[in-house]
């Protein structure tokens, strides 16, 4: 199993502005905008600012870090390894009609959320770099 942090998302009520800075302060660059989310990479690691309207929120009201996303090479054995591990299901990424076999979210025993994700919907829906 080979699992790769490729990605870090934060949750704030004003995401252009957060883009905004990423992009001065950094030269951080926007590779994917959607409605409810907008992806930014140096490179290496992508940055997801995510709008609280967004309805995988479900309601949540945390902001800052939301989760940490983990790229991934085998979906059913990473699953099989995070549940056994004692992380808890909860759910998929809505709207995006890539089902349960491209992404998973979870949080571990701490309550941390993160998710998996395989390579080809990393690269294909949020234009994140998925080589070594």
């Amino acid at each position: 199993m080979t699992a790769r942090m490729r990605h870090i998302a934060i949750s704030v009520p004003d995401p252009e502005a957060a883009v905004q800075f990423f992009e001065k302060a950094f030269g951080m660059k926007r590779v994917s905008e959607h409605k409810t989310a907008i992806a930014m990479t140096d490179g290496v690691v992508s940055l997801v600012v995510i709008h609280p309207d967004n309805p995988n929120m479900k309601g949540e009201t945390v902001r800052g870090l939301h989760h940490i996303g983990f790229l991934i090479d085998d979906m059913k054995e990473v699953t099989d390894k995070v549940e056994a591990a004692g992380a808890t299901f909860q759910g998929g990424i809505l709207g995006t009609g890539s089902g349960l076999e491209t992404e998973r979210k979870y949080s571990d025993p701490n309550g941390v959320n993160f998710d998996i994700t395989m390579p080809e919907y990393a690269r294909d829906f949020w234009k994140i770099k998925v080589d070594a």
